[in-house]
């Protein structure tokens, strides 16, 4: 590659979007904001794309790096570079962020569409920023930046009682946000007294700090992830802001921002606290598989279909995070590949559902019924979603989930046991939902209701392409993801070897060959 800027451009085509799209002239459902927003959306996969094509799977460290000092006297750059995880993360936001705005074609209020568009393209710029950072300092103004548009997004659009869930939303994050400052502070103490002060995650990681310091630096970050991701029990604004919010704003907040949770724990916890990592880990295997649980169990009694949804990824949630603390190849490997899984699969659900409330002109599943009849392809599509939602082997979710479930067991036999539990949650929710809201007779108000259009099978067919594609074929993003678990799990300092076949087996394989 040459030393063009490729991530600083993946970063400002979104953000000189949003600009734009913000100062256009305003009219009837603005289209005119609605194209510009949707090209630069478009747009932002191009340097997106130049850059998946030219990393090397099974090269070290990051790749396409960018580097420029910033604040010499904290030893702060504008530094951004790619490894597999952070590139996994990149192009699920850039994917998502279209097929968002042609969800959310009709969603937005007539004369406030061009705020909207120009709001998600300033949170998809802030979120790559995040998922691209080497630069610690950097990181945490980039991860507190994503609040802005966040809470706009979800205080200016959506259903009555949507101010007070932004408002909690804020709270919590900003909560998160001042503990992660006090870790990012004590980093600059750290490097400053070992040296040269500097934030750059290689020189971070360089550094020998005592493991005390360690555990207090650890507890800040995992904190502010554990809000962010959300986990049980800092996990209350979650249902509550995909209950109010448009169905678009939850897809970029569950399925881009909120990753900013796990991706950071696999970044700043186990990267550069590895020791204070393990420490941890008995507690944080509980919370995980307290999440996985009570989040199932919550969604099961759940009437509002986006609130039920927004459940669903607290359990989802505890999955990836246990994935992360069993500390093995295959965890690691399910937890990154659940984090792309759920972002399609929950991404497919949450459109869908809003495609169906749109209809119906209601989110309670309790007044719905009978829609199956009437809209075969949304019920089909909506069958589809929920069922990748709940592991159903042949699609996505499936592999990451069992992946997850088999390191689980290998750490412990009860956290496998408690984990699979999940499985069977997970098919009653899902059906129970689909079956109150789909099947059963044809209620009144629904004989009226139409089936997907055109644009809306095309918004959602490459979620579900994808959801086929890897689930039987998840080798593209396993590639990706192996050499980046093998790393992740050597700066912890735990070995997990391949399986072997015993040299008297494979003499015998090979004599019967």
């Amino acid at each position: 590659m040459t030393d063009f800027p490729w991530l600083t451009t993946l970063i400002l085509v979104p953000l000189v979007g949003a600009v734009v799209t913000a100062f256009l002239p305003s009219g009837p459902r603005e289209p005119l904001a609605k194209q510009v927003g949707l090209g630069f959306a478009l747009l932002a996969l191009v340097p997106a794309v130049v850059v998946a094509l030219d990393f090397s799977a099974g090269g070290s460290g990051f790749q396409s790096e960018e580097q420029h000092e910033w604040i010499g006297a904290f030893g702060a750059y504008y530094a951004v570079g790619l490894d597999g995880l952070g590139l996994l993360m990149v192009l699920l936001t850039v994917v998502l962020v279209p097929i968002v705005m042609l969800a959310s074609w009709r969603d937005a209020d007539e004369g406030n569409t061009k705020t909207f568009f120009a709001w998600t393209l300033a949170l998809e710029a802030m979120s790559l920023a995040v998922f691209t950072a080497t630069d610690v300092f950097f990181f945490y103004v980039v991860f507190e930046a994503t609040l802005i548009p966040a809470y706009f997004l979800i205080g200016g659009f959506g259903r009555a009682g949507r101010s007070r869930a932004a408002t909690k939303f804020l709270i919590y994050q900003l909560a998160g946000g001042l503990v992660l400052l006090g870790s990012v502070i004590g980093l600059y103490v750290v490097s400053a007294n070992q040296g040269t002060p500097s934030y750059l995650l290689t020189d971070l990681a360089a550094l020998d700090i005592a493991e005390d310091t360690q555990r207090w630096l650890f507890v800040g970050f995992f904190v502010a992830f554990a809000i962010k991701a959300p986990m049980f029990p800092v996990h209350t604004w979650l249902a509550d802001t995909t209950e109010k919010a448009t169905p678009g704003t939850s897809v970029l907040l569950v399925c881009v921002l909120d990753k900013i949770g796990t991706f950071g724990m696999l970044r700043f916890c186990l990267g550069l606290l590895p020791e204070a990592s393990r420490w941890a880990t008995p507690v944080v295997v509980v919370l995980a598989l307290v999440s996985i649980v009570y989040g199932a169990l919550v969604a099961i009694g759940q009437d509002d279909i986006l609130r039920l949804i927004g459940l669903t990824s607290l359990s989802h949630f505890g999955f990836i995070v246990l994935g992360i603390f069993v500390f093995s190849a295959q965890g690691g490997s399910g937890a990154i590949l659940y984090m792309v899984n759920h972002g399609i699969a929950t991404a497919a659900l949450f459109i869908v559902a809003g495609y169906l409330i749109r209809r119906r002109g209601t989110s309670l599943i309790s007044r719905m019924g009978g829609v199956e009849s009437k809209a075969p392809v949304l019920a089909g599509f909506f069958l589809i979603a929920g069922l990748a939602s709940l592991g159903l082997p042949g699609l996505s979710p499936f592999v990451s989930e069992m992946l997850v479930i088999i390191a689980a067991f290998d750490h412990a036999w009860w956290a496998g046991a408690v984990a699979v539990t999940a499985i069977v949650l997970s098919a009653v929710y899902i059906l129970w939902m689909y079956q109150r809201a789909f099947t059963g007779p044809v209620r009144p108000d629904v004989e009226a209701v139409t089936d997907l259009d055109r644009r809306e099978v095309g918004t959602l067919a490459p979620l579900l392409l994808a959801l086929v594609l890897f689930g039987f074929y998840p080798m593209p993003l396993l590639d990706i993801i192996n050499p980046n678990v093998e790393t992740t799990l050597t700066q912890v300092g735990v070995t997990d070897d391949a399986p072997t076949v015993p040299a008297a087996d494979n003499d015998a394989a090979e004599g019967a060959q």
